[in-house]
């Protein structure tokens, strides 16, 4: 016959078990309805709608006809490369400045000032993007306030436009993404001792040498997440591409934007945006192998 204390401390253990089990189903189910309902539908429809032909009116076959379609006309593919070209710039660009913003913040800030300097990198993000980049407008135009500050130094002897060019395009792009590439890097650079630091000094590294030795590839795993989220967000923007870049900006979101909502070809503009996320996916892939991370590595260390 069992004891029943044992019975009675399987019973208990069993309903541990269970609670545990039951806690971590609820806790998930909303990160998996969430990935499935948003994410992973959305994508599955957009690549079967993409491989959808017209032949006639409401009759469609299936085939690559919208990829060969991409491929036979310059302007998209031009249209393209452009964008994964200027959103890699973009990356490089916001990393190199945000590097030493993070350091300082992480290693060189103390008491008050810390969350003082995270708040001033948090304030622009209170206004919407459209908010920033009609501010961006505002300076960089022709009667703007840069333009004035030119002319009144004497570096201009005329109103200078600056809009509508790769250059304010890339200016309004890397501003956006400052935030979000200082955050990943403050976090992995905190987690650096400062005796590792010391040690390389001692060792009679010089600055250089520390950096590139012993703090770069601590922060490794930030400068992945921070790239990552950057570009990401980069290659898909809209607004500051339509607003700075004008006309001639040519980034890839606006020819998903025109397939979809001027010429009413969703097949069209499916395969477009199955495009941009295999280059986003492709580019993300090409940077973990090059610095040799990982997703479960990267999300760890930050």
């Amino acid at each position: 016959m069992a004891n029943p204390k044992i019975m009675a401390s399987a019973r208990t253990l069993t309903s541990e078990g269970l609670g545990e089990r039951l806690g971590l189903f609820l806790l998930i189910t909303p990160a998996i309805l969430w990935l499935g309902l948003l994410v992973i539908l959305p994508h599955v429809e957009i690549g079967i709608l993409s491989l959808s032909q017209r032949i006639a009116a409401r009759v469609y076959t299936i085939g690559f006809g919208n990829y060969f379609e991409f491929l036979s006309e310059p302007i998209y593919w031009h249209t393209f490369a452009r964008t994964a070209l200027l959103s890699i710039l973009v990356t490089a660009i916001t990393l190199v400045i945000s590097f030493p913003v993070a350091l300082y913040i992480a290693k060189f800030a103390v008491g008050k000032s810390k969350p003082i300097l995270f708040l001033m990198c948090l304030i622009p993000f209170w206004a919407s993007e459209l908010v920033r980049t009609l501010g961006w407008m505002m300076l960089l135009r022709e009667a703007g306030v840069v333009s004035f500050l030119l002319q009144w130094a004497g570096i201009a002897g005329k109103p200078v436009e600056m809009l509508y060019s790769d250059g304010s395009l890339v200016l309004g792009l890397v501003y956006g993404g400052m935030l979000f590439m200082i955050v990943p890097l403050t976090n992995a650079l905190e987690s650096l001792e400062n005796a590792q630091i010391e040690a390389g000094y001692d060792l009679g590294g010089t600055n250089f040498t520390v950096l590139r030795k012993i703090i770069i590839p601590h922060a490794m795993p930030g400068i992945v997440a921070g790239a990552i989220i950057v570009f990401m967000l980069t290659v898909g923007n809209f607004v500051t591409p339509v607003m700075l870049g004008g006309k001639n900006g040519l980034w890839f979101t606006e020819q998903i934007y025109s397939q979809f909502i001027t010429r009413f070809n969703w097949p069209q503009g499916s395969a477009f945006g199955f495009m941009l996320l295999l280059l986003s996916t492709g580019i993300v892939w090409l940077g973990l192998r090059l610095t040799g991370q990982g997703f479960s590595e990267t999300l760890r260390r930050t």
